[in-house]
């Protein structure tokens, strides 16, 4: 079968891969095939960051982009085109000396057992990186925001917080861009079609089409094979469940599928390949209430890999996208080959993970109409953790008035039932409604019958209800039209050091 070599830049010069599975992950290439050992394996499924890399790729401007990301869950064909970064890479761009990053974390004595460094200092590495670019340096807060997909188990976060500013304090160090950026301009890596296997399986093939008309055509020709984007779900699939995923289609180098666009009525159309971190900063720079459940959107380093159109297509009845866009009236838009069709988000979903893709069809964009940005939006997670955790119900609301009237509203949970979906018997009872606490608790108890919580790991049905139900209160103390209270009030996380 005829197959080409996955090629990127890796300390200092072009690598040609060739023979590994598709689904060969960057790490285990790393560790196993490159020795590049300071890369660690945690937990193996993006949470922890040990595994944390960066990697650099060409961007419309033709200057190199840095992003971390977690290389225990991307698939070494990913790497097609671009450059990648590990901690090995620090010591030679500092000619065998210790980088400020790792100085830092010496002088604060940011390590106890060192396993979770590298993966740290890779994380520091990039916010160092952005921020001499930039002429600034972070506050702790913004530390703590960029290593919030980095866990500690024994040093504790305020020496590394230390070492986050102190480094800015010592001789700069800088990344020589240029010959990564000439590299990557020779490479000029298009679309990939590239086939590996393990010893005694069936070969498996990734194609990574570079537009969009090749991958709705493959797409058609392939109805079967997996779509994969940023690999923070299917990595996942192979890491943990082992299942084998057969024949891949990957859109993560389709630039059209990347575009976020304002629309004539000053609406968004989100690419369904626009990672999370674009699309949910686009988002908040119009409705800067989304900030925090932007922030808290799992980690850097799946926000920068995982998109929005994928995180949507997923189906998971606790994706926190989904009530967002619900609460915006977005439309999903759909490709089958030449054909393009639209509709509600709310009636993608059918039933638990199952959607009304056709075959050969898939996820193209997100539209937020013009007139969401019109509306007050409010958005709450809640989960365990206030950084990098799976939700135990996140929803999504919008409200317009007329007066102290309720013109119209919506109201968006996941987590509540086996999808996301919104909550038509409370919106009912809150349409025509003055906007007061009596008209609320009449929405509190019609969300009793829009849904019935299932109990699991993360929360229980009665604790599930309660807090949506006390999510509709906040929502109206926020946004009532008369003394509403600030965040800080509403949120304990408003006043909590989280920043350390």
């Amino acid at each position: 079968m005829t197959t080409q070599p996955v090629r990127f830049h890796h300390r200092g010069r072009i690598v040609d891969v060739s023979g590994v599975h598709p689904t060969r992950s960057v790490l285990d290439w790393l560790r196993e095939d490159a020795h590049c050992t300071g890369t660690k394996e945690g937990c193996n499924e993006g949470d922890c960051g040990a595994c944390t890399v960066v990697v650099g790729e060409l961007d419309e401007a033709g200057a190199l982009k840095l992003q971390t990301v977690n290389s225990c869950i991307q698939f070494v064909p990913t790497l097609h085109g671009k450059a990648l970064f590990t901690v090995e890479d620090l010591k030679a761009q500092c000619a065998g000396t210790l980088h400020p990053v790792q100085q830092a974390m010496v002088e604060c004595h940011g390590s106890q057992c060192g396993f979770c460094t590298p993966g740290f200092v890779m994380s520091l590495w990039s916010a160092y990186e952005h921020h001499q670019a930039a002429g600034t340096q972070p506050t702790r807060q913004q530390l703590a925001d960029e290593l919030s997909g980095n866990l500690c188990r024994c040093t504790g976060y305020r020496p590394i917080i230390d070492a986050g500013q102190r480094m800015f304090d010592l001789p700069a160090a800088r990344l020589d861009a240029a010959p990564v950026v000439a590299a990557l301009k020779a490479l000029q890596a298009g679309s990939l079609a590239y086939t590996g296997a393990r010893a005694g399986e069936p070969a498996a093939t990734l194609h990574a089409p570079t537009t969009i008309e090749a991958l709705a055509a493959l797409r058609m020709d392939k109805p079967k094979a997996t779509l994969l984007a940023g690999s923070t779900d299917i990595g996942l699939w192979v890491s943990k469940q082992f299942r084998d995923v057969g024949d891949l289609i990957h859109v993560g180098n389709v630039a059209a599928l990347k575009t976020i666009e304002t629309l004539p009525d000053g609406g968004l159309r989100i690419g369904a390949g626009a990672s999370l971190e674009d699309a949910y900063a686009t988002l908040a720079k119009r409705l800067p209430s989304l900030t925090d459940v932007w922030l808290r959107f799992a980690s850097p380093p799946i926000r920068h890999a995982g998109t929005m159109g994928g995180n949507v297509a997923n189906g998971s009845p606790i994706g926190d996208s989904p009530p967002v866009l619900m609460a915006l009236d977005a439309q999903i838009e759909l490709r089958q080959g030449e054909r393009v069709r639209s509709m509600p988000l709310p009636e993608f979903y059918v039933d638990y993970m199952k959607n009304r893709l056709e075959p050969g069809e898939f996820v193209q964009a997100l539209v937020v109409p013009g007139a969401a940005f019109d509306r007050t939006v409010r958005a709450y997670k809640i989960s365990k953790r206030f950084d990098c955790d799976i939700s135990a119900l996140c929803g999504g609301f919008s409200i317009e008035l007329d007066g102290d009237t309720v013109k119209s509203v919506r109201l968006a949970f996941g987590g509540m039932a086996a999808v996301v979906k919104r909550a038509a018997a409370a919106e009912a009872a809150l349409v025509g409604q003055p906007w007061t606490e009596d008209t609320v608790k009449a929405a509190q108890a019609a969300l009793l019958t829009d849904f019935k919580p299932l109990t699991d790991m993360r929360a229980s049905a009665d604790y599930r209800m309660q807090v949506a139900q006390n999510l509709l209160m906040r929502f109206w103390l926020e946004t009532r039209t008369v003394d509403p209270l600030p965040a800080e009030q509403t949120s304990v996380f408003a006043v909590m050091p989280h920043g350390v």
